[in-house]
């Protein structure tokens, strides 16, 4: 069997900084030279039984953290680290320490990247069949810990998944003329990418399982610390495919009317609130 990528322990889930910058080097210059964006795509990622135990536990989920079922994300639930089966939890932890930022460091070129202890927006996502989520530019600071973020990991937990089974990873242009590079999500396949208020991406192919599996995979985010005051924070911005059905997010734009007439302090007390009524 070909050894994978980033060959941490099953057991103990360590690694050395020294192996897994090792690990990173022959695919550093090929990331980082990619368009519209530095990306990569790495399959074999991790050892196969370190998945293997994680899709056993997750076969009982917790309460979700996060759920949508809008236009623009639509069957979509997220699970964050701390309410996961302890070896899931553990996984979670090991991608976040030391060594698999020097991997990250290596791939990206990017120095001083700084791991979320809060997994905002991060964890285990799920999106149930018939579910999708459009193309979009990912938020772009951390409020708590005001930072700005730079990367974002993904790694694929579908055993067997079919192209024609939806929910693949897409690459879209910086002008949203059309796809770039589309990735299955396969299992053990990571994807990786730098991320910018116009890294367009998202699985916008509606998930379709003929057993009705859903699409799982493991998602983290990395920060750095270079956010200044000159920058202008956003949430998610979703871009309609042209030619496509997708829709507008008219709760964006109403929030960017909203920062741009209130008070910055007023705007960030209600924000939180009035999003999670869906105003």
């Amino acid at each position: 069997m070909t050894k994978p990528v980033y060959a941490i322990d099953p057991e103990t889930l360590l690694i050395s900084s020294a192996a897994a910058r090792e690990a990173a080097a022959p695919a550093a210059e090929a990331y980082q030279s990619q368009e519209p964006y530095a990306h990569g795509s790495f399959d074999n990622f991790l050892p196969p039984e370190v998945l293997e135990r994680v899709k056993e536990e997750l076969k009982e989920l917790p309460e979700a953290e996060s759920s949508f079922n809008r236009a623009q994300e639509k069957l979509k639930t997220s699970y964050i680290p701390e309410r996961l089966p302890p070896y899931t939890r553990s996984l979670f932890y090991a991608l976040n320490s030391r060594p698999f930022i020097a991997f990250l460091e290596e791939l990206t070129g990017i120095d001083g990247l700084i791991p979320d202890p809060y997994f905002i927006g991060a964890g285990i996502h799920v999106v149930a069949n018939g579910g999708h989520l459009d193309i979009h530019a990912d938020f772009n600071h951390h409020g708590k810990m005001n930072l700005e973020r730079r990367l974002n990991v993904l790694i694929y937990l579908n055993k067997d998944w079919k192209e024609e089974w939806g929910g693949s990873f897409e690459v879209w242009d910086k002008n949203m003329n059309g796809k770039v590079k589309s990735f299955v999500p396969l299992f053990n396949r990571m994807v990786c990418f730098n991320t910018s208020s116009d890294s367009w991406h998202g699985n916008p192919e509606t998930v379709n399982h003929p057993e009705g599996e859903p699409r799982m995979s493991i998602a983290l985010y990395y920060y750095t610390a270079s956010w200044d005051e000159t920058r202008k924070s956003h949430s998610t911005l979703f871009k309609p495919r042209p030619g496509t059905a997708d829709q507008r997010d008219k709760l964006e734009a109403r929030h960017a009317t909203m920062r741009n007439l209130l008070p910055p302090f007023l705007y960030r007390r209600l924000a939180p609130r009035l999003r999670r009524l869906g105003i």
